[in-house]
């Protein structure tokens, strides 16, 4: 009888290529939905943010009480290794800690049943990886570290300098997915506009975009994570050229007024960001979406009111809100002109209520329109509609489309592209009907 695993990815989409890679080294192992039957049980956690640490904690926390006797529990990625020590120490629960350098060695890891921490973070290199969630998209990752020295983020005090793959890497794991049957990538990394230039070349991820469209299967692309300094206008004009990568644009600009931006630590003030985010916006079928931290060190009600009147006006098809965590190892942690909790939710939820209204006009501008869609799955709504996406969007964060699949003769498939045209907006979903099966 096969021993059964029980794995829990925390955090970000990279989190989640880490999560495929150890699956693909315990795949004599019987995946298992129940952690209470399972013999390994791990989570990949996620050290970001406050919200993201009490998630991860409370994850461990609860899996322990429910697992069987004589299961092992382990906990892997930033969280673990951000806090190695402490967490050592402080959560008995835990019987193997290891960090962000071994998922391909996860196997080795259980059968000496010990800790590991491995000083480099762990590059995709040819290891296996079992693709989760879809059956023909995939996110690749292109690089770990950061370079930046943002303020309010801790990741390259964990996760160290940028550390780029090489593209003959990344083109041999697509073609290897593209054998498999996918034809949707995401590419994604801490800081995507800066790919390749810890190795001297600076516009890499237009080299990136050549070297993708040569691979024959590849259908459909999309970058995640542009960095505002790290962003050229060669490569947004080289994204508009491929027949392949959407006019998608991942760029977290984080806020809008020029001091708070210096404050940041960003690179770039408020006219340059303009300047990249409305060559983006004109761009025909362009999808633009963005990032906001409310409550930094010394946000002014003034600054946020200007955050808050860009977002509303400027026509962000999806953004992102998020409030200021206190980083330790952070400059901004030293910074005396702390906003309290309680600003901090409110500046949250005025954001959130604006970015809310301004995903209701993006999609509303879809109705009408005719569009690539990808079938996903039957509905949860209704035993007649399936669930779909526009090709263009990023999985699972962009949205959902309803199709009704008796309006055709034949059964709509799973996984497959239809031109179809978006008929209403039912809440914030899209509704569609096929255009030709």
């Amino acid at each position: 009888m096969r021993n059964k695993l029980h794995i829990v990815s925390l955090g970000c989409t990279k989190n989640l290529v880490d999560t495929e890679v150890m699956m693909g080294r315990l795949q004599e192992y019987e995946l298992t939905d129940s952690n209470e039957e399972a013999d390994v049980i791990i989570v990949n956690t996620c050290g970001f943010i406050d919200a993201a640490k009490e998630e991860s904690i409370n994850t461990i926390l609860s899996l322990h009480e429910q697992r069987k006797e004589d299961s092992l529990l382990v906990m892997a990625g930033c969280l673990s290794e951000r806090y190695k020590e402490e967490l050592i120490e402080q959560v008995p629960e835990v019987d193997i800690f290891t960090g962000v350098g071994d998922y391909d060695k996860i196997d080795e890891l259980l059968e000496s049943k010990e800790n590991r921490f491995t000083e480099k973070v762990f590059l995709i290199d040819g290891a296996e990886r079992v693709v989760t969630g879809s059956a023909y998209h995939a996110y690749v990752k292109l690089s770990e570290g950061c370079n930046q020295q943002c303020s309010f983020c801790a990741i390259p005090s964990f996760k160290g300098k940028l550390n780029s793959r090489n593209l003959d890497s990344i083109a041999r794991e697509v073609k290897c997915l593209v054998d498999k049957g996918y034809y949707d990538f995401s590419f994604v990394s801490q800081d995507s506009s800066s790919y390749l230039r810890d190795q001297n070349v600076k516009d890499g991820l237009s080299l990136l975009i050549q070297r993708i469209e040569l691979i024959e299967g590849v259908q459909s692309a999309r970058i995640l994570y542009l960095y505002p300094s790290t962003t050229t206008m060669s490569l947004l004009k080289n994204i508009a050229k491929s027949k392949i990568f959407h006019n998608y644009f991942d760029m977290p600009i984080q806020h809008i007024n020029d001091d708070m931006l210096r404050l940041m630590k960003r690179g770039f003030g408020k006219e340059k960001t303009l300047e990249l985010l409305n060559y983006m916006r004109s761009l025909p079928n362009s999808f633009v979406r963005t990032s906001f931290i409310v409550g930094h060190p010394n946000e002014t009600q003034t600054m946020f009111d200007e955050m808050c009147e860009f977002a509303a006006t400027f026509g962000f098809d999806r953004v992102n809100v998020f409030s200021y965590s206190d980083e330790e190892t952070t400059s901004a942690y030293d910074m005396s002109e702390k906003i309290s909790d309680e600003v901090k939710a409110q500046r949250a939820q005025i954001l959130g209520d604006i970015v809310s209204k301004a995903t209701l006009t993006s999609l509303e501008k879809n109705v009408g329109q005719e569009v690539d869609i990808v079938i996903d799955k039957e509905s949860d709504e209704h035993e007649y509609l399936l669930s779909a996406r526009k090709l263009l969007w990023a999985p699972e964060i962009d949205g959902e489309i309803y199709v009704n699949d008796r309006t055709k003769d034949e059964d709509l498939a799973f996984k497959k592209v239809y031109k179809a045209t978006i008929t209403g907006l039912v809440g914030n979903i899209l509704t569609a009907t096929v255009d030709n099966a």
